[in-house]
Formats: C-alpha cells, structure tokens, sequence
C-alpha cells in the first residue's frame, strides 16, 4: 500500500456502499486500508472518477486534473446559497412516519452537486411550488406539470460522484409524462425521413452539406409547440376502439428526445448506398432491388441489435458518463426549463443558449462565406506562399497546420466539441499529434522516405509514380484486379501523413485489445453477472420505474439482420462467402464492447476501418468488392452498436422508457434506408453522368470515390503488395506492420506504473485514444487539431478549474450553442448561395483568395517532376498513362481513403 497523507473531511463511506465499513477509531474521518483499496480497485481504471475528492487527498497542481468540486470556503455571502450544495443527507435525520409528512421544502437537503442545486431555474424550483408539499415513499413528490408524483435524487443521496453529469442532468423524473404520443411519432419521422432525403442527395454532390441532430433538436421545439397548441384534446376512436387522445397536454422533454434520436440515428446516412453506387460505377454492375434493401436493412440493423449487449457494460454503470449525450441533455433541460421561474444573480440557461446560437450564426457567415481565410488560417504560408519548407510544416490544406488557429468553429470541431471531451482524453490526443503528426512526419517527409517529397506532406489521396492522384480504376478489369495493366501503370505511393496514419491504425488495434486486457478485464466480467438493479447511481434507479427491453428483441434483431446480410451476399455476386460475412459479424461483435467503453468514457471512438480492410485483403486478395462489403459489416456494425448505445445513453438520462427508447431508432433505421435508397435510385435515374469528375452540377461523388479507390487498393492492389515485397517500381511499407507490436505493448507500462502509483499521472495515460484518437488525419489537418486541443485546455481545464461554478452551469450549453447556431449557419448559406448558382460564389477579393494562392492550397510538393519523368526505385520508363488504356485521362478528384 502506497504511504499518503489525508486532509480531514466528510467521509466517502457516508454516502456510498462503503457505508458498512468502519473507519479507523483514531482518524474518524481517514478512510481505512480496505476503503481504500475497495476505491482504487473499482475507479483506478476511470480517469474520469476523482480519486483525490473520494481519499481526501490535496491536489498538487497536476494539468490532468483540475478540482472537481466547488471550493468549501465560502468568502462573502454572495456565495453562502453553495453550501448547502456540500451538504450530504448523512447530516439529517430521516424524516420519520409513514413517509406522507408535510415538510418544508426549502429545508430538504439536496443531493450534493446536483444538477437542480447548480441551476436555479430547474425545471422544478423550490421557490415556484408551494411552500409546503408531500415527500412521498420511494423519493417521490408531487410533479408541477401533471400532478402526479415525480421521483426526486434528494431523499436518496445517490447522486453520481462526476460533476459533468451533476450539471447537465436533471436528478428528477416525472414517471408519467407521456411520451408516445402521436405527435411525437408524427414528427420523429417527418424529421428521420427529411434529413435522411436531404443527407443522401447532399452526399453525392460536391461541396456537400450534412443535418445534423442539433438542427433538428432545435426546429423540433417550436413544431412540437405548434401541434399542442393545434391538434385536438379529444380520444381517436377508430371500429369502436380507443386510442387516446392526439394532443395528451403540454409537449414535453421526452418527446422532444425521441424526435431528436431518431434524426440522430438517420443524420449519419446509410453507408451501404456507397457500396451500391460502387458497383455501378467501378463494377459495371446493376443490383437488384432486393439486394439492395437487404444490405441496406441488415448492415443499418445489425448493430443495433448488438447494442443490447452493450447495455450492462456501457449504459447502464454511472462511470459510462457519454459527454456526447451530456450535452444534448444539458440543452433539452435548458429548452424545456420551468419558464415561471425567476433568475437573478445569473443569467438563465436558456438566454445563454440563445445568445450563444445566435452569435455563432451571425460569426459563421465570415469565415463560411465572406472572409474565408479566418477559416483557413495559414497565415505564414501569405508571407511565404511559394515556400514549400514552409507551406508543409504551416499548410492547413496539404501541410501540418503549425498556424495553429482557426476562427470557424466548425473547423475546431471537426471531430467533436472540445467542450465535451473531457481534459485529460484531449491532452492525451494532443501530445500523440504532436509525436506523431509534427515530429516523426516531418522527418519521413523531409528525409523523402518513400519518395515522399514527391507528394504533399499531408494528404488523403494515394499517388502514382508521376505525382498524380492514383486513378484505380485502371487497373481493373471486368471489376477484378488486373496484374497486367497495374505493372503497365503505376505502383502506388503513400504521402507522409498517410502512412503515419496507417501506422497509428495498427497500433490502435493491438493497444485496444492490450488496454482492455489489462483495464477492463475485472469490469467486463463483473458486469456480465451484474443485472441493471445492481447499479447504484440515482439515474439507473429512477429507470427501474419502466420495463427493460428483453434481451430477446435485440437478439432477435441481430438474428435477422444477420440473416438479411447472408441472403444479400448469397444472391448477388460480391464474391465475398457467407462465413466472411459471419467471420465480420463475429468481430464486429467482440470489439463493439471494448469500443463503446473507451468512447463512453474519453467521448472518442477508436476506428477499425482500416484493420477490417486489410484483414480482408488478406483473406480475400484480388477481391474489391468481397474487401469493401467486409468492410461494411464489421465497421459499420460496430458504429452502428455504439451510437444505439450513445442513444440509449441520452434516453438513460432523461428518462426515457426503454421500449419506446428501441422503437424509435429501429423505426427511424427502416425510414431512413427507405428513403436514402429512392433517393439515390432517383439520382442515377435522372441525373446524367452521376458520380463523373466533370458532372455539371456537382454530384460527383466523393465518398463513392473515395470507398471504390479504397477497396481497389486493399482489395485488389492488396496489403500483401502494399505491406510486402515491393513492386516492380515501387516500395514496400512493411516497416509500418512493427506498429502492431507496439500497439500491443504500449499499455503495458502505464498499466504498471499505474497500479504502483495510482494518485499519480500514469492514470490518465490511455494508449487506444493515443494511438486513435490522431485517426482523423487525413483528411483532418494540424489547425482542427491544434485549435481543438487549445480550445479544450481553455475550457476543460483552465475554466473549469478557476470558475468551476460557471462551467458547471455554462459548458455544456455553451458547445450546444455553438453546435446549433453553427449548423444553422452552413444550412442557410448552402440554400441561399450556395444551391442556387451550382458551386457557390464567394466574394473575390483578398480575404477569400490569399489562402488559395498558396503552394499549401495548391498541393504543390517539395520535389518537382520534369516533362515525362517519374519517381521511384526504377526509373527506366515512364508507366503507360490513361489515354493508353483507352480511359479518360482526367484524374478522379478524390483518391483512396
């Protein structure tokens, strides 16, 4: 046992299952040996949980933490109505009886820290009911909306112990709020069906334009408003059966969720139309109908059904806080507040939230629209613009975005709020970038390491041997790879960037079986013997008010959309077998557990894109399209699992019937391939030349591009040629398979020096989020990185250490704010400017061109190719070019992924 000193304070055992333990006689308020090592063996794995609040031990100033809790002083009056907030129920006597006496409320001891605590306007205030009411059995009162009993956390005291939570959710539930309703299924797939129309026709053209769920968390509010003002109050009877009534009373915040869950689910799109666009572009082929609705429908569903497994390990346990669905309850608590309440030593949630959005609309236009070098903020490439040295290391296009900043909130949030990611996940992410993006690239870079210099240091495209994006569909013939026509073209060259990514890839599969081996063993299987009533937190006791889903369903569901994605293969030749399909069920199984945890916990998902390709590369060479439909089982199967699982989260908070929680987004799935699937269909039906680099209005394709290059590559051209011997010409980036092995040992010593020191930093040292959370660059570059690790230090940290009370109450409204106002903006500029005049016009004056005018922007490399000249270990020929092989020789416009 590690020797420490504690600072005296109210016991942790007062509040927790540690009660039964008995402190030492001598230093009541020290926790014992075994309170101790109870503690550390249950949260030593969840940097998320302060153990230095729960042992009583100072802080020391590390950067990885910040204070957790209000400070205990209180200097002025001003700041005496906190205390009671510090105040455990431990301190008060239970009021005794039958349960129904009349107390004061305004003396009922509140939860410590809780949501309703730091947030005067609750949705039930102590100062807008009567000054006396009924506390009932169970923790129920009397509910200010429908009269009945709402079920309160302050007569339990078991709040959770991590403050992000306290003060984005609220620590009541009203049982008997209505939630499915017709107005809200009438909205939800008005909503699911519209965003799911429009984010398919967006998708196939460039620039390209996503709705996003906090669009419609906000439009659904005023509509929902519309239809309890408008539709009739009387019951539907329909051959003498009734139904109920159309409009049950107020809208309210359940309903609001499940409109916003089902958006959610569709706003992502449906990935298998890229299959089917690829076998009619690259493949020739013409699929059915029934194969279409059977990939689709199996590969959306399918992860849904594995996300009732995920429920025991990461939805229900209070230490799966999700900071994603913690701001999305911060804002549906802020939209639907008690709007009689009186605010008056702050400003009110919702004001803030308005002044918030609406402040991020008006800025986007500048950098979105009319000054569009805030956005692309490469300033010290305007000084140097021909630079090349310069452009790569400061580029935000092609180079590593050494600039630093952006002023387009869309850029700093490019792979999520650094409001939301807690600080000590961002600070992990941020020292892996500069490693590996701003150290070892470089080096590869300017050493030409694999001829990269003949190539932008940072880029998404892969290269042939003249410096031109690689055109993949040259070396195929009849859908197959052809051995001829590649050696005839070109080996295939990687960028810097690229190939770190790669390297990144790897490691993060092996570091993510090692860090749950080591980690997450004891939970997992501790977890699977536990059922939902062994959970202690407030949250999951008010659920118990509802019927859990049955196991059954989801596994049913699963059942079926496996089924669904057998037939699929088996009738329409993918060339992929059934067990291939079975083989990527299978893993998509066995990781969706660990990955739901590490993105429950860190707010970032570690991606196996790239390992499901290569894996099939393997199994299945020369084969594109077995590669890509593999690919699309296990990826998008183990996505699909986790945002159910982030969904069923967001319903676990708001207190959402589970069964009506399921409903929704399976409901929502099926609208959305419905619709994704005409859409398209109507698509290549109409509009001439869809998915060719010169299609008139833009409906290039990108993503289908992007996906058939990528399953050429490591389907056709294969990771045995890539990561193998080399090829005539080209070179072999075998070293990159060393990543596995570090991956895999990564964990091990943070692990260990963890356990010796558990107070100390190696806590917070998590290697799957080093490894992965870089995942996105390319297409990422250093300026989203960069801003967003600066953005996070400022207000994960800094602010939430020095102005706790702030952050606790402004955070998370201040990313939804942001969130919405910005997505508003994109939405009315692409519709007002951008729509109309096929592309967009920008104002052409200096603000929006001198980003462009850079060897940055303009891809220019470091090394330059004369007139026919060509790059690699073999130069004796130039490779046959396009117009050779009898194709267009006009390079796709966007390379492999």
């Amino acid at each position: 046992m590690t020797s420490v000193t504690f600072a005296t304070g109210h016991n942790l055992a007062d509040n927790a299952t540690l009660s039964s333990r008995r402190p030492r006689p001598s230093h009541p308020d020290v926790p014992t040996d075994a309170i101790i090592d109870e503690i550390l063996s249950q949260h030593l794995n969840d940097p998320n949980y302060d153990l230095n609040e729960a042992l009583h031990i100072p802080r020391h100033g590390s950067i990885f933490e910040g204070p957790l809790t209000p400070n205990t002083t209180h200097a002025s009056e001003q700041d005496a109505h906190h205390l009671k907030h510090e105040i455990s129920l431990s301190d008060f006597p239970v009021v005794p009886g039958d349960g129904t006496e009349s107390i004061e409320l305004s003396k009922v001891p509140r939860a410590p820290g809780g949501y309703k605590e730091h947030d005067v306007e609750s949705q039930y205030t102590l100062q807008d009911t009567a000054s006396t009411m009924p506390i009932l059995q169970g923790g129920r009162r009397p509910s200010v909306q429908t009269g009945t009993t709402i079920v309160d956390a302050a007569v339990h005291d078991d709040e959770p112990p991590y403050p992000e939570v306290r003060a984005a959710v609220s620590n009541t539930d009203d049982p008997n709020l209505p939630v499915n309703t017709f107005r809200m299924w009438f909205l939800g797939i008005l909503f699911a069906a519209t965003v799911a129309s429009l984010n398919q026709l967006f998708s196939m053209r460039f620039p390209s334009l996503a709705i996003t769920g906090i669009v419609v968390t906000v439009l659904a509010l005023p509509m929902g408003k519309t239809l309890e003002w408008t539709l009739p109050t009387t019951s539907v009877v329909i051959f003498g059966y009734r139904f109920g009534t159309l409009n049950p009373g107020p809208f309210n915040i359940k309903e609001h969720v499940c409109i916003s869950a089902m958006s959610n689910v569709v706003s992502a799109g449906v990935y298998a139309t890229d299959i089917i666009a690829v076998q009619r572009i690259f493949y020739g082929q013409q699929p059915s109908y029934a194969y279409q609705i059977l990939i689709m429908l199996g590969t959306q569903l399918f992860g849904f059904g594995m996300a009732g497994a995920l429920r025991q390990f990461a939805v229900y346990p209070g230490s799966m806080i999700w900071p994603s669905a913690l701001v999305n309850s911060a804002l549906f608590n802020t939209l639907h507040k008690n709007y009689g309440s009186i605010e008056k030593r702050h400003m009110s949630r919702e004001k803030f939230f308005v002044l918030v959005a609406t402040g991020a609309f008006v800025w986007y236009w500048f950098p979105g629209y009319i000054i569009t070098a805030l956005s692309m903020f490469n300033w010290v490439c305007w000084i140097l613009p021909k630079n090349a040295v310069v452009n790569a290391l400061f580029g935000t296009s092609t180079g590593l975005g050494m600039s630093m900043l952006t002023f387009d909130w869309s850029m700093i949030a490019f792979f999520g709020s650094p409001l939301v990611t807690p600080w000590w996940s961002t600070a992990n992410t941020g020292a892996a970038f500069v490693v590996f993006f701003w150290i070892i690239t470089p080096i590869i870079y300017f050493t030409n390491t694999w001829f990269t210099k003949f190539m932008p240091i940072s880029d998404l495209f892969t290269y042939d041997n003249t410096g031109l994006p690689y055109d993949a569909t040259l070396i195929l013939t009849n859908g197959t790879f052809d051995q001829v026509k590649f050696e005839a073209y070109s080996p295939m060259f990687l960028p810097a960037s690229l190939i770190v990514a790669y390297g990144v890839a790897f490691a993060s599969f092996t570091a993510l079986i090692m860090h749950t081996l080591l980690w997450q063993r004891k939970d997992i299987v501790r977890r699977f013997r536990n059922t939902f009533n062994d959970e202690p937190d407030c949250h999951s006791r008010m659920m118990r008010s509802y019927s859990a889903v049955p196991s059954w369903w989801y596994q049913l569901l699963s059942a079926a959309s496996l089924l669904l994605i057998l037939v699929s293969i088996e009738i329409f030749p993918t060339n992929l077998p059934s067990w291939g399909g079975i083989l990527a069920a299978l893993l998509a199984f066995l990781t969706s557990v660990p990955i739901a945890m590490i993105q429950a916990i860190t707010n970032q998902q570690v991606s196996l894109n790239v390992i499901y390709g290569l894996l099939a590369g393997y199994l299945w060479p020369g084969r594109p399209l077995a590669n890509m439909v593999f690919k699309t089982i296990g990826f998008i199967g183990t996505n699909q699992a986790v945002g159910f699982a982030g969904n069923l989260k967001l319903g676990h908070y708001m207190k959402v019937p589970p069964r009506t929680m399921f409903s929704v987004q399976v409901i929502a799935a099926v609208v959305g391939v419905l619709m994704s699937l005409m859409i398209q269909e109507s698509l290549f039906t109409f509009i001439p030349d869809l998915c060719s680099p010169t299609q008139a209005s833009g409906y290039i394709c990108p993503s289908t591009i992007g996906l058939g290059s990528s399953s050429i590559i490591m389907g056709g051209i294969g990771p045995a040629r890539l990561f193998g011997a080399a090829s005539p010409g080209g070179v072999s980036y075998s070293p990159l398979l060393w990543a596995f092995l570090l991956g895999g040992l990564a964990p091990i010593p943070f692990y260990i020096l963890a356990r010796k020191y558990p107070l100390s930093i190696w806590r917070y040292i998590n290697m799957p989020i080093f490894f992965s959370g870089i995942g996105f660059m390319p297409p990422a570059t250093g300026i989203n990185y960069a801003s967003w690790f600066l953005t996070g230090f400022m207000f994960q940290y800094y602010i939430r250490k020095k102005y706790f009370m702030w952050w606790m109450r402004y955070n998370y409204i201040l990313s939804a704010g942001l969130d919405a106002g910005t997505a508003l903006a994109i939405v009315a500029i692409f519709f007002l400017l951008a729509l109309p005049v096929a592309g967009g016009v920008q104002f052409q004056w200096w603000g929006n061109t001198v980003w462009q005018q850079t060897a940055d922007a303009m891809a220019i490399p470091a090394m330059m190719l004369g007139e026919g000249e060509v790059f690699g270990p073999a130069v004796a020929a130039v490779g046959l070019r396009a117009e050779s092989l009898g194709v267009s020789s006009v390079p796709w416009p966007f390379g492999s992924s």
